[in-house]
């Protein structure tokens, strides 16, 4: 097998023709479901479309402008930065703690860590709903345990920053068991020999995690971290299952705002000015942040 895949490497390099033939499927699906609707969105960005009628004009800039000055797109950007920064700094406290447990061998480790990663497999939409039904008003189940203490009901998400609050921590709990899974594979990969020394050498356990443990975890930090700000900063389906933006738009990330102009406000070219924003937004700080953190393993390595 191994002689075989060296064959075909060999005939690939000295033939560029085949080569290209087997990329490009994958350049074609590339084109049609990132370019082609980024070069579309740009577009329709500068247009009064409002999704569904077939006459539009362009406006120029006039959507961006807007959009600079409209306080439902700055507290949407308020939330997003919350959702995205607030739960990765849960999502890598909890991811760490359960790691850091669940990395030890003991009786139905695997169940524990099956039952934290679960919520990781439903989607964020499915979870939303689920957790609406905890924190709802009226007969929701927290408010029931709260009941059986004698205090009043309280309506959790009917001011606007405690919902958005609330939305990042079940958001963090909800997906910490996909950071977890990324730093036991981090931990197994850290050899015993450095720990067996540090102890021989009198290390305490905190010495030990900050010196050895969290240096040598510095590439599963960067992906998870990474991946934990990428899906914060979009986060839709837990806004728009639990509050759908509200109180009025109080608790809108981004990506609900959008939505909410184009379905709701038929404000295609408006909602698609926005998602140009965000979507550099994202790039530029998922960028940025793994740069920032793949300078610091090359500082630890050299």
């Amino acid at each position: 097998m191994k002689n075989g895949n060296r064959s075909v490497m060999k005939f690939l390099q000295s033939d560029p023709r085949a080569l290209s033939l087997l990329t490009l499927p994958a350049v074609l699906l590339f084109i049609t479901f990132v370019a082609f609707p980024i070069v579309s969105g740009i577009n329709i960005s500068f247009t009064n479309w409002n999704g569904y009628s077939q006459e539009y004009s362009y406006v120029g800039f006039d959507n961006y402008r807007k959009m600079f000055t409209d306080p439902q797109v700055w507290t949407a950007f308020r939330n997003t930065l919350i959702y995205g920064f607030g739960s990765t700094l849960v999502q890598t406290i909890l991811g760490l703690a359960f790691a850091m447990l669940l990395v030890n061998r003991f009786l139905f480790r695997g169940v524990a860590r099956t039952i934290i990663y679960l919520p990781a497999m439903v989607a964020q939409l499915i979870i939303g709903y689920i957790w609406y039904f905890i924190v709802t008003y009226e007969r929701g189940a927290l408010n029931d345990i709260v009941a059986l203490f004698g205090v009043d009901k309280v309506d959790w998400m009917s001011r606007g920053f405690r919902a958005v609050m609330i939305i990042m921590m079940i958001n963090a709990i909800a997906y910490c068991g996909k950071t977890m899974i990324i730093f036991i594979a981090g931990l197994e990969s850290i050899p015993n020999m450095y720990n067996e020394a540090a102890s021989i050498d009198g290390a305490n356990a905190w010495q030990v995690f900050r010196h050895i443990t969290m240096p040598m975890l510095l590439p599963a930090l960067t992906t998870s971290l990474v991946l934990n700000i990428i899906g914060g900063l979009k986060m839709f389906g837990l806004v728009v299952a639990m509050t759908n933006g509200g109180p009025g738009y109080a608790s809108h990330s981004l990506s609900s705002l959008i939505n909410s102009l184009y379905f709701g406000g038929q404000q295609a070219g408006y909602s698609a000015a926005v998602g140009m924003f965000s979507f550099i937004f994202i790039v530029l700080v998922s960028i940025l942040l793994r740069r920032y953190l793949e300078m610091k393993e090359a500082q630890y390595n050299g």
